[in-house]
């Protein structure tokens, strides 16, 4: 596969063409019902909470949630539960779990095929190619924070481990990066997946969030794909890292 390619060349090349198989062996997994479909497509495409999936169905807290719980019986999807890592914020927030593909494959399959698959089956990819451009970044800011969150295993692996690393999120803040090291330091980061250099307004706002959240950071974190001002380059330091994905070299064995 050439890499350099744009990811949507690469999905017309190497997925597409084989829209049959692949959809028949998803329609086996999931049985084809339209109710999981739909509600995985709200997973897919939202903010991954219980609520949020529901209203992009349209279907009731009590289907929806029968409806969950026999796809984590599946194994396509599972819990990821608030506060399950760390106690440090508010014990008083009560905070909604979200719900994790176990397979980035079906996420980017309900996200972008499963809803508009009748084009693709008769050949026609220009709805999907559209439907891509214009939530490509959105997509893509997932598995960016989780590649950030492995390359800090790395990067603190000498100086000071990570022994827990997670999102941390209420009802109306969430922040990519929320870790704590051996010696009990506090990491709270960003990751931006954006074609903009970020300001300093970002810090700014990620130290809102931390506070928002009841967090007591130590360290700072934020991870731009495009780089930073210089005004915010020239606040780096022992309690503020800057990282672009240059640096996620590490990750290549």
């Amino acid at each position: 596969m050439d890499t350099s390619k744009p990811t949507i060349e690469l999905i017309k090349a190497q997925i597409l063409p084989d829209f049959n198989y692949i959809r028949n062996d998803i329609t086996e997994l999931t049985s084809g019902m339209p109710l999981y479909h739909s509600i995985l497509t709200g997973i897919a495409l939202g903010d991954a909470k219980l609520h949020t999936a529901f209203k992009r169905a349209n279907v009731s807290a009590e289907v929806g949630q029968k409806a969950v719980d026999e796809l984590c019986d599946i194994g396509i999807i599972s819990v990821a539960k608030a506060n399950s890592h760390f106690t440090s914020w508010k014990d008083r927030d009560i905070v909604e779990n979200k719900l994790v593909f176990k397979s980035p494959f079906l996420r980017f399959w309900f996200a972008f095929v499963s809803p508009i698959f009748k084009g693709i089956r008769d050949g026609n990819y220009s709805e999907i190619e559209e439907r891509f451009a214009n939530r490509e970044s959105e997509f893509i800011q997932l598995p960016f924070r989780e590649l950030s969150h492995e390359f800090l295993k790395l990067e603190f692996k000498e100086s000071d481990p990570i022994k827990q690393i997670s999102s941390a999120w209420n009802d109306s803040t969430e922040i990519d990066i929320y870790a704590k090291t051996k010696s009990g330091k506090v990491i709270v980061g960003t990751t931006k997946y954006t074609n903009q250099k970020l300001k300093k307004s970002t810090l700014t706002q990620l130290k809102e969030s931390a506070k928002e959240l009841g967090i007591e950071a130590d360290i700072f974190v934020i991870i731009s794909k495009s780089g930073f001002s210089k005004e915010l380059k020239s606040l780096k330091g022992e309690d503020l890292k800057l990282y672009t994905p240059k640096s996620f070299k590490k990750l290549i064995v």
